[in-house]
C-alpha cells in the first residue's frame, strides 16, 4: 500500500499550475520599506514657524533699505532748481578800463575840453632826464590863458592835487580861499596859480606861489601852446 502524505493544516499546499514550477510559484518576499529621514521635511508638511518669521524679517529689512536709499539721494530736479535760483538773473556788468592819458610833448587837450575857467585835464609828460612819463595837469585860468605844471612835488615824490572844492581846502588844509588851489597832501602846502613865485633861479617867476606850508618852490612848470583847437605841451621847466 502506498503511504499517504500527511498534510500540515498550518501550511496549505500551493496549487499546481501547468508550466510553472513549484519554486517559481513561491512568492518572493517584498523588500522592507526604507524609513524616512527625520531631518527632511515631509511632502505636504507645513514649514516651521521660525523659518517663516526669518523670511518676513528679511523682507522688512530689504524694504527699509530701499526706502532709505531713495530718500537720502538728492533729486536732480530740485538741485538744478536751487542752482538756477542762486545764479544772478543778469550778467555782471563789464568793468570799463580807464582811458589812456595823452602823453607830451605833443597835444594833450582841446580847447573844447578846457572851455570854462578853472577847467583842467590830466596828462603825462616825459621827464627830460629819466624819459619816464609823469603825471601833469593843464588848467584854463579865468583870463583865458592855459597853465601846465607837473603833479610831482618839487624835489619830492608826493603827488599834488588840484582842489576845486573850497570846503575841502578848509577842512583838509585849513586854508580859506575864494578860488581853486593846488595842494600837497603830504605836507599840506597850498599853491596859488593866480600868483607868481620864485622858479629855478632867482630871476624866474613861476605861477603857483606858496601861500601856506613848508614847500620849497612852486610846482614845476610845463610850457603850453594853443595850436588851433589843440592844446600842446611843449617842454618842462
Amino acid at each position: 500500500m502506498t503511504a499517504e502524505k500527511k498534510v500540515d493544516p498550518f501550511k496549505p499546499q500551493q496549487p499546481i499550475i501547468p508550466g510553472v514550477s513549484s519554486s517559481d510559484a513561491k512568492a518572493k518576499p517584498e523588500p522592507p520599506a526604507s524609513s524616512p529621514d527625520p531631518g527632511a521635511p515631509q511632502q505636504g508638511t507645513p514649514l516651521p514657524i521660525n523659518l517663516i518669521a526669518v523670511a518676513v524679517g528679511a523682507l522688512i529689512i530689504l524694504v527699509a533699505v530701499v526706502f532709505w536709499s531713495r530718500s537720502s539721494n538728492p533729486k536732480p530736479a530740485l538741485a538744478s532748481a536751487d542752482s538756477t535760483g542762486s545764479a544772478p538773473s543778469e550778467p555782471a556788468a563789464t568793468i570799463k578800463s580807464a582811458p589812456s592819458l595823452p602823453t607830451g610833448p605833443g597835444p594833450v587837450a582841446t580847447t573844447e575840453e578846457l572851455a570854462k575857467p578853472w577847467s583842467a585835464k590830466r596828462f603825462l609828460f616825459r621827464n627830460s632826464i629819466t624819459g619816464q612819463p609823469q603825471p601833469a595837469l593843464v588848467v584854463r585860468l579865468p583870463r583865458g590863458e592855459y597853465w601846465g605844471f607837473s603833479l610831482v612835488e618839487p624835489f619830492g615824490s608826493c603827488e599834488l592835487e588840484f582842489v576845486t572844492d573850497l570846503d575841502k581846502l578848509k577842512t583838509d588844509y585849513g586854508f580859506r580861499a575864494d578860488h581853486p588851489m593846488v595842494g600837497d597832501p603830504c605836507n599840506h602846502t597850498v599853491y596859488d596859480l593866480l600868483r607868481y613865485g620864485g622858479g629855478a633861479s632867482s630871476d624866474d617867476l613861476v605861477r603857483g606861489v606858496i601861500v601856506q606850508g613848508s614847500g620849497i618852490r612852486p610846482p614845476m612848470a610845463i610850457e603850453i601852446r594853443a595850436n588851433g583847437k589843440e592844446i600842446m605841451a611843449v617842454r618842462e621847466e
